[in-house]
């Protein structure tokens, strides 16, 4: 009768827990699906200027939040239905999703460090197709528009690929007036410094993002572990 009743406690224990842990692994997924899909439309958008592997760290957080989702179904049944073997599966995927979320909190510090050789080859390279590619004309007009730039280091490099500087150099121009380098309000400052500096922070809390929530979900590990070895307890000692 005591045994029945520890084992009656000792369920209900690991069910309640097993639920809030749950709830808590999928707003972890719902934080990085949410991170993943910002940072992937905020690099889409600068994807001229960066490595196609600055693209794929946001997907991978986007992979891993919804993999979260199916992986939270073990855990609830395991919890529901005190599955030794299901609680073993979820241990087994939250282990593979803890190796993808360390892999893109690494890969995020990595790209902070490379920024700087792509991002001013990319621009560099990218001035010279301005005259011909309307996709770039209107990429580097964003560009300059929103950093409150001009060229890669100066307005100057303009003069030498295209004879002149684009109005998005200059603010508040009227339809009359050409952007100069004697214009009052000509963006004094290169874009490849504000570029850098804005894709290094982003590139950081990517890594800060996955492996934080890395050591979240080794906790996790830990738990899931002992709350399968208290069911298998259970059960031998029926």
């Amino acid at each position: 009768m005591v045994n029945n009743m520890k084992l009656s406690i000792g369920s209900r224990c690991v069910k309640y827990l097993m639920f809030v842990f749950n709830l808590l692994f999928v707003i972890t997924g719902i934080i990085l699906l949410s991170i993943g899909v910002v940072f992937h439309g905020v690099y889409h958008n600068y994807q001229h200027f960066l490595d196609n592997k600055f693209l794929s760290v946001p997907s991978l957080l986007i992979a891993i939040g919804a993999i979260i989702f199916l992986i939270a179904f073990f855990g609830c049944c395991g919890a529901v239905r005190e599955n030794y073997c299901m609680i073993v599966t979820f241990t087994s995927f939250l282990v593979l999703v803890f190796i993808l979320e360390l892999s893109a909190g690494i890969s995020g510090y990595v790209l902070r460090n490379r920024a700087s050789t792509i991002v001013e080859e990319k621009m560099i390279d990218t001035m010279q197709l301005y005259r011909n590619n309307t996709e770039i004309q209107m990429v580097w007009n964003n560009l300059q528009s929103d950093f409150h730039c001009c060229g890669t280091n100066n307005a100057s490099e303009w003069m030498a690929v295209l004879q002149s500087i684009p109005a998005s150099c200059c603010d508040n121009l009227v339809k009359e007036a050409n952007c100069t380098l004697t214009s009052p309000t000509l963006h004094p400052n290169g874009c490849y410094g504000g570029f850098l500096s804005f894709i290094k922070s982003h590139a950081v809390q990517l890594g800060g993002v996955g492996i934080g929530i890395a050591v979240v979900q080794a906790i996790g590990i830990w738990f899931s572990v002992y709350l399968a070895r208290s069911i298998k307890n259970s059960y031998e000692s029926v």
